[in-house]
């Protein structure tokens, strides 16, 4: 059946009426929200400068760096282009850092994860409100510490004559230990001060999840006859399992990743093949070596990985039934 003129007009003014309606909706919810889309704006406007826009400088990785040269004048790097993935796999130093990278980052995993949630039950148990108030408060004040005060902090504590802790060992007949200058101590050491600056602040998240857990649950466990660490086993902690699993795969994600200034504040020369890792050999290699290229690869192999970590623990979180951060 062939449309007439008429139903043609039908159609268009019925589809004009409706786009009028929904544009006449948009602008009632812009005028609405509008400040919250203006608040957006700021921090859109940062990723955009400052992440995003720089990002079009990494295919510099690829290319002969040149000083005088815009990165899309460069000239291409031999063996099509990854001339300084191969030269950073076969630096000596790299293969050092990324050693020590996986190896300080998994032990900081290990040691620091459970850390805040153990610290968060404790804060939970404690009856005295005013008491908690006063743990809590010590406990995240490291947070604002920048690494600068707390090696400086950990030299008067941990230096091998004059630290107040070898002085002590030594009064009461012990031999000193070199918590900074000896490779195994110094990693142990490095450990101790990240989850001691950390765990406060990371344990504030575990509390906030706790006082979501309805409160009739445990006075259920308490009539049932249910102790402490039993209302703690099969209340608490799968209250908290979906933090904790969400919390897990961002830590994983970053497992390649490496801070900055807390390996280089702690490091000295004695313990050099140990504290090394990817952010310092790219501020030697980079900032004072000027290889901008090979530096860029290295971070371009850094990202990929820790991209690659984050959608497998992602991954493997969903197969096991729980929610992932998507």
């Amino acid at each position: 059946m062939k449309k007439t003129k008429e139903d043609f007009l039908v159609t268009t003014a019925q589809s004009k009426s409706v786009t009028g309606k929904k544009l006449k909706n948009f602008m009632n919810y812009m005028k609405r929200y509008w400040t919250l889309y203006l608040l957006l704006i700021p921090p859109v406007a940062y990723f955009i400068i400052f992440k995003y826009i720089p990002m079009t400088y990494i295919q510099i990785a690829f290319k002969k760096y040149s000083i005088v040269q815009s990165p899309w004048e460069m000239p291409w790097a031999d063996n099509h282009g990854f001339e300084f993935f191969i030269k950073a796999f076969s630096n000596r130093d790299f293969r050092l850092a990324l050693r020590n990278t996986i190896m300080l980052n998994f032990l900081d995993l290990a040691v620091g994860f459970p850390a805040p949630i153990i610290l968060a039950i404790l804060l939970n148990e404690l009856p005295y409100p005013r008491f908690k108030r006063f743990t809590q408060t010590v406990a995240y004040m490291p947070h604002f510490l920048s690494w600068i005060i707390i090696s400086g902090m950990a030299l008067q504590l941990f230096a091998p004559t004059t630290g107040l802790v070898n002085i002590v060992l030594t009064r009461m007949g012990l031999e000193p230990i070199p918590f900074l200058n000896d490779p195994a101590h110094w990693v142990w050491t490095y450990v101790f001060l990240g989850v001691w600056q950390s765990v406060g602040w990371n344990a504030i998240i575990y509390l906030a999840a706790i006082t979501g857990i309805n409160p009739e649950l445990y006075e259920a466990a308490s009539i049932d006859g249910a102790g402490r660490f039993r209302k703690i086993w099969h209340i608490t902690l799968p209250g908290l399992r979906p933090t904790i699993i969400t919390l897990l795969i961002l830590s994983l994600g970053r497992i390649l990743g490496s801070e900055f200034d807390r390996p280089y504040a702690l490091s000295n020369n004695m313990v050099k093949d140990v504290s090394n890792v990817i952010s310092t050999y790219v501020y030697a290699y980079g900032i004072k070596g000027l290889q901008f290229s090979l530096t860029t690869a290295v971070g371009i192999f850094q990202s990929v990985v820790c991209v690659i970590f984050l959608f497998a623990a992602n991954a493997l979180a969903k197969k096991f039934g729980e929610r992932g951060i998507w």
